[in-house]
Formats: C-alpha cells, sequence, structure tokens
C-alpha cells in the first residue's frame, strides 16, 4: 500500500490527552497548506446509537474537520459501544477488531486526499483488539506518528517512555505537540522547555487550553512535521 507522503498518525501520552482535537487541528494546518487532508479514527469506544447507526464523537468531530468529507464508516469502522478499552468494548459487542478491514478503509480515504491523519486509541501501548497491538497498524501503513503530550505533572516521564517505545517498535517520530490539559498547571512553559530537550523530534507547537476548543483556530498554533 502506497499512502499519501504527508499522512500522519496521531498517538497520545495517555487517553484524555486532546488527541482528538491535536489530529483536528493537523487537519485544518494541512489544509491552509493547500492540501486536501480527511481524519481517521480506526477504533472508537464509547458511541452512541444513532438513527445513521453507531457514532462516535471524536469520530465525528474528525468528519466535520475532513475535506473532502468521508462516509463515516471509512472514517470509524470499528464503533464500539461501551466507553472503556476497546478490547472489552470489542468483546462486549461480540466483534473482532482485525487489521485488513482498517486497512481497506485507508486506501478508500487516501484515494481521495493528499494527506490522511489516523487518531489512535488512549497511549501508544493500549491494544486496538484483541491480538492487535496499535503499532501494527502504522507500521502497516508506513506512517510516521506524532504524539501528543498532556501537559501535566508526570508528563515528562510519559513522554520519554512514550517516545523510547515508538522508536523500539520501528516507527519514526516525526513531532510532538504539547497539549494543555490543566489549566492550573502552572509549570507548563518550563515542562514546555524540558520536553524540547528531552524528546528526539520537534515541537509542532502547543495548543491552549479552551473548556471548548476549536480545532481551526488552534491549526495557527502547529507547524507541520520537517519536509512535510
Amino acid at each position: 500500500m502506497n499512502p499519501p507522503r504527508r499522512s500522519l498518525f496521531v498517538t497520545g501520552t495517555d487517553t484524555g490527552v486532546g488527541k482528538t482535537v491535536a489530529s483536528a487541528a493537523l487537519l485544518y494546518r494541512l489544509q491552509a497548506a493547500g492540501l486536501r487532508a480527511v481524519g481517521m479514527k480506526p477504533v472508537a469506544s464509547g458511541c452512541e446509537r444513532t438513527v445513521d447507526g453507531w457514532r462516535n464523537d471524536d469520530a465525528l468531530r474528525l468528519q466535520a474537520a475532513s475535506d473532502p468529507r468521508p462516509v463515516y464508516d471509512d472514517i470509524n469502522p470499528y464503533a464500539l459501544e461501551a466507553a472503556t478499552a476497546p478490547q472489552l468494548a470489542a468483546r462486549a459487542m461480540g466483534v473482532r477488531v482485525e487489521l485488513a478491514p482498517l486497512l481497506d478503509a485507508y486506501a478508500r480515504l487516501s484515494a481521495q486526499c493528499a494527506a490522511v491523519v489516523v487518531e489512535g486509541v488512549g497511549g501508544w501501548a493500549a491494544p486496538l483488539g484483541d491480538g492487535l497491538d496499535q503499532c501494527e497498524l502504522p507500521r502497516a501503513l508506513a506512517l510516521p506518528v506524532v504524539l501528543v503530550v498532556g501537559l501535566r505533572l508526570g508528563c515528562l516521564s510519559h513522554a520519554r517512555l512514550t517516545a523510547r517505545a515508538i522508536a523500539a517498535d520501528g516507527i519514526e517520530l516525526v513531532g510532538w505537540i504539547g497539549s494543555s490539559v490543566d489549566p492550573d498547571f502552572a509549570e507548563r512553559d518550563d515542562y514546555v522547555e524540558l520536553l524540547r530537550d528531552a524528546l528526539p523530534a520537534p515541537c509542532l507547537g502547543v495548543l491552549p487550553y479552551a473548556a471548548s476548543p476549536d480545532p481551526r483556530a488552534m491549526a495557527q498554533c502547529l507547524s507541520l512535521p520537517p519536509g512535510f
């Protein structure tokens, strides 16, 4: 499979660190650079049943930020009901998450655009499903990784460990994004400087804290990885 050369896989130091906001902001940043870019949330737990089928808020946000706007089932091939680890959510629905349908959906998306931003689940070591490690998807697609770091106490260790794990899995880390998840974290700027020194990839930007974040506005805070 030959992915668009500007496609990215977005992971995080943990769940709840702002991967979706960062992914949507990256889509708008790519579009501002003149590229048609679409989002993908291959596996999403915490879905609600609608008249159109199971839907996930994060996947819908990526769909809304996409240009062109693909069909939902390609953006989110595995929509799982329970808001828990994908393995448990899939078991509860009697579903087995497999790599082949994800690759097929990605191929359909990539045929429509110049870049696909693929958002993973939880942190890097969180499996996509039983017997399917998360690293297998970016490896199969030859996608470089952008790491979203939730800026809070403990993030330095989490970020360094995640960067080491990505490298150990043979995947290229091309940049990281600071995500201000704690409005009361007084040492945020100091930690950003520590992270700049500690991580083996450039900082692509720092997203400010917002109770209701606007990814289109936050795109102005980001740069693209070198060579994109």
